[in-house]
């Protein structure tokens, strides 16, 4: 969607309804799946149940968490990405969330934070814009969008700030299960996260700076670039204790994979 189109008199109630129709377009998405006539599909009664199963994974897939927010950011790029940089080219606008949402046309409402075009919303800084002209947090409470938060990247005359909606986020207490992190990666960490499949990576760190987090998050990304390449040989979650995973167990769910 173009970045230049003008936002609504009040921006925030703008992004309220783009929510409620992102939520919208996702239930949709589900009742599709759901309406998916697999009679007589499968060669075998093997096929019926193995199609079967990945219809339901589908569907648990899609489910709609009330208190996980859909989307938690927004990048205005200053070209459309992959394009030229052009006079008078426009650019696009991208909602950044735990998963890919699209409407009955196919165009993406919510686009997943593991994609190409998420990147920058990590890595983008005022020294390297990489070519996005604002980059919108969101802030929510119970589930609710009550605030939001600009940095225009590529504006000179804006100073570098730090943002208040994300330092509060990193703050906040951890109480109850494992909480996802993926609207409050920093630099270092979405590197780590990124990284190529070959080899091994150890994260170190002291206690409580997000190492399991991040080790996680990296699993759903490695679960998103080589999802092929994974499904044929398996995905692995160790932990010293059935009470660690326990802890851990809601984290992928949260940013778009099942366990």
């Amino acid at each position: 969607m173009p970045s230049h189109a003008p936002d609504h008199a009040d921006p925030l109630a703008r992004e309220r309804a783009h929510l409620t129709a992102s939520r919208a377009a996702l239930r949709a998405m589900r009742a599709d799946v759901e309406a998916l006539d697999l009679r007589d599909v499968a060669a075998n009664w093997v096929n019926a149940e193995a199609l079967h199963h990945q219809v339901s994974e589908r569907i648990k897939a899609l489910a709609d968490l009330a208190d996980t927010p859909l989307f938690f950011g927004r990048l205005d790029y200053l070209h459309a990405p992959g394009a030229e940089a052009a006079e008078g080219a426009e650019g696009e606008r991208f909602y950044i969330g735990r998963r890919h949402v699209h409407d009955a046309d196919g165009d993406p409402m919510v686009i997943d934070w593991r994609a190409p075009v998420s990147e920058p919303f990590y890595q983008a800084s005022k020294k390297a814009p990489m070519d996005i002209a604002l980059r919108r947090r969101f802030g929510y409470t119970l589930g609710e969008l009550t605030a939001y938060e600009d940095e225009r990247l590529s504006d000179p005359a804006e100073a570098e700030q730090t943002s208040k909606l994300l330092q509060s986020e990193i703050e906040r207490p951890r109480v109850g299960p494992m909480r996802d992190i993926v609207a409050t990666i920093q630099p270092e960490q979405d590197e780590i996260v990124r990284q190529g499949i070959g080899g091994t990576i150890c994260v170190q760190g002291a206690p409580g700076t997000g190492k399991t987090a991040v080790g996680l998050h990296r699993v759903a990304y490695l679960l998103y670039a080589h999802r092929e390449r994974l499904a044929r040989s398996g995905t692995l979650v160790i932990g010293p204790s059935r009470s660690f995973l326990h802890y851990i167990q809601q984290v992928l769910p949260a940013v778009g994979e099942l366990q």
